[in-house]
Formats: structure tokens, sequence, C-alpha cells
């Protein structure tokens, strides 16, 4: 599996993954992503990616793709949580991961986190995250990559009529080394 940056031509299997997930959540599948009530419009989603894309060239945020057999497979942002990079909350970067639901369990979660947070060192000196508090797997993951839980949302998600808690966690960058490495 190759991981690396975002190109243009990456937007057609990032939107089918992306609108897959609606189709999980209307089978009642326990996908770990909170999604708007209704599938966003094409058009919706060229402008994002668009911005996406822009924003990624101009490293702005860092955006790391999986790639297996020629498509993307999965992606992986972290993007400043302010506006501004230079105002108080600068420093700070919020992560999102999304995997081809194909290829879930397989390594590629790993693998974009893993590099998106070594591109994030020097750029961010915190990384955070929302999980849903029912999506072990994510947070198994998170930990084993070094997340540390700082608070927790009751009823964070409301998805129909079910509510899920959501769970803060947060990896500061400067003392991050990738699972596996020497002297961790």
């Amino acid at each position: 599996m190759l991981i690396r940056d975002l190109q243009w031509s990456d937007f057609d299997g990032i939107l089918e993954s992306y609108y897959h997930l609606y189709d999980e959540r209307a089978a009642g599948e326990p996908i770990g992503i909170s999604l708007f009530a209704d599938r966003p419009t094409l058009g919706d989603e060229v402008t994002w990616f668009a911005n996406l894309f822009r924003r990624s060239i101009q490293h702005e945020l860092i955006t790391v793709v999986a790639e297996e057999d020629g498509r993307p497979v999965g992606s992986c942002t972290i993007q400043p949580i302010s506006a501004s990079r230079d105002g108080e909350l600068g420093h700070i970067g919020e992560l999102g991961i999304l995997v081809d639901h194909r290829y879930r369990g397989r390594g590629a979660g790993t693998a974009l986190m893993i590099q998106a947070l070594e591109r994030a060192r020097g750029q961010f000196e915190i990384v955070r995250l929302g999980v849903f508090a029912d999506n072990t797997r994510a947070i198994e993951l998170y930990r084993r990559l070094g997340f540390i839980p700082y608070g927790r949302l009751p009823r964070g998600i409301r998805r129909g009529d079910h509510y899920i808690d959501e769970e803060f966690m947060f990896l500061a960058t400067a003392s991050w080394t990738p699972p596996g490495t020497p002297n961790r």
C-alpha cells in the first residue's frame, strides 16, 4: 500500500468511499463517522474537494492518501482548528480519517495516521480528534499511536433517535515517535 500526497485525480475514489458511508448508515451498520442528514450533492463535494486540494498544495493542512492498485482507498487530514495559524490556537490540528469499507482492518488507517503525524511535527504541536465512544477499534488504534483521552461528551452524536458519546483525544507531536521506533 502506497501512502502519498493528495492528488487532483483522487476525487472520484474519495467521493465513492465517502458516499458509501451513507449507504452503510442507512443499512444500520455501525460507522464511526458523523455525517450530514442527507448525502451532499456532487456540486457540494466538488467544492469541498477543490478547497481541500488547494489548502493541501498551499501547505495550510496535511492530507495523505492510501493507494492500492492505482486507486485511493483512504485519506487522513490534519487541519488547523483556527482560521489563523498566527492565533492562539494555531498550534493545534484536528485529525480526520476515512478508509474505504473494503480496506478497513488491513492497515490503511495505521499507515495513513503515521504518515500524517510524521508530517504534522513542526507544523502542529498538538493533534486532537473526536471519536465515537463505541468505536473501540478506532480508539485502540489511536491509543496505540500515542493519543491520550482528555474528555467525553455524553450524547455528543445523534444518529436518528440513538445517541452516542463522543470521546476526545490528543497527541503532542514534539515527543511522538511512531510505534515500533526504538526508545519509545
